[in-house]
């Protein structure tokens, strides 16, 4: 099955791009890799989610080139690199244009569980995309 990029569909840039690593099961991770499509959501480092919640930022995931990856069966590496989607676009004004900047470190979270780590390496269309 192929996947249809995000750009293509909703007709503008990803709104910033993270280096993450996948945890291992050992440490708290998935039993097995997710593949492209997979839809966690995102918290910021030091938050207390209790108090301010996670966020439906789902990552889109590169091959080693950072090409997009389109086979929707193939499972993605541990670790690597993700173009990020905020999904509601309201909050890229409320909350995401203030806090995501180069460096910031997140999580990869289901529920309120942390799977992987994420780290900021570029801003893209963060500033230009949509708010409603």
């Amino acid at each position: 099955m192929i996947w249809v990029p995000h750009e293509m569909t909703v007709g503008h840039p990803q709104d910033f791009d993270v280096k993450y690593r996948l945890y291992s099961y050992e440490e708290g991770g998935r039993k097995n890799p997710p593949r492209q499509g997979y839809r966690c959501d995102f918290s910021y480092d030091g938050d207390d989610i209790t108090k301010t919640g996670i966020y439906m930022i789902h990552p889109e995931f590169e091959d080693e080139q950072g090409e997009i990856i389109l086979d929707r069966e193939m499972p993605i590496a541990l670790d690597g690199t993700a173009r990020m989607w905020i999904v509601i676009p309201e909050m890229r004004e409320a909350v995401h244009r203030h806090r995501i900047q180069v460096g910031v470190k997140g999580y990869f979270m289901e529920g309120s569980r942390k799977v992987g780590e994420v780290e900021v390496i570029k801003v893209v269309g963060l500033f230009t995309n949509p708010v409603k």
